[in-house]
């Protein structure tokens, strides 16, 4: 199985700092953003943005872990944050890839049962294979693929990048 880089470490950067513009821009008037990132690379992912977020702008991101069980939705999802410290904020769900929509669905229902604010998804490759109602308000790369191929994103280390195999 041969690898093909679709995103390479300056082009992850450039499609955070991107990003990072556009929920700026969306949320201009607000003092802070809760950042809640999918457990894993959507945590890292919500970390590199709260980094551009806070040089670019004075809005001070909060992070947040978000842990959705991929084999079991339906189990409770757990936050890192308690509830009151989202309650009638704004919100931005991350995770790195948008696949199926079936983590960012039952990402999005767990916030919505919280009174917020603003709330907005943000992605940093969008597959377009959706079997749910869900889209990303902020990505970084739209890409169709197969249902055979995968997206392998690695963002941590010296360097990252995403990969379709």
């Amino acid at each position: 199985m041969t690898m093909n880089i679709i995103l390479n470490k300056q082009e992850i950067q450039h499609k955070t700092r991107r990003i990072a513009y556009q929920i700026y821009e969306t949320f201009s008037d607000e003092t802070e953003v809760v950042l809640a990132g999918i457990a894993s690379n959507g945590y890292v992912f919500a970390k590199l943005l709260a980094t551009e977020l806070e040089k670019i702008s004075d809005i001070k991101p909060i992070l947040c872990e978000v842990t959705i069980n991929k084999q079991q939705p339906l189990e409770p999802v757990k936050t890192s944050l308690p509830t009151a410290e989202y309650t009638n904020k704004a919100l931005v769900l991350i995770d790195d890839v948008l696949n199926s929509g079936t983590t960012l669905i039952y990402g999005v229902k767990h916030f919505l049962d919280v009174p917020l604010k603003k709330f907005k998804t943000a992605v940093l490759v969008d597959r377009n294979h959706k079997q749910y109602p869900v889209k990303a308000d902020f990505k970084g790369l739209s890409l169709s693929t197969s249902m055979r191929e995968h997206i392998q994103v690695e963002l941590e280390g010296d360097e990252p990048y995403a990969a379709l195999n």
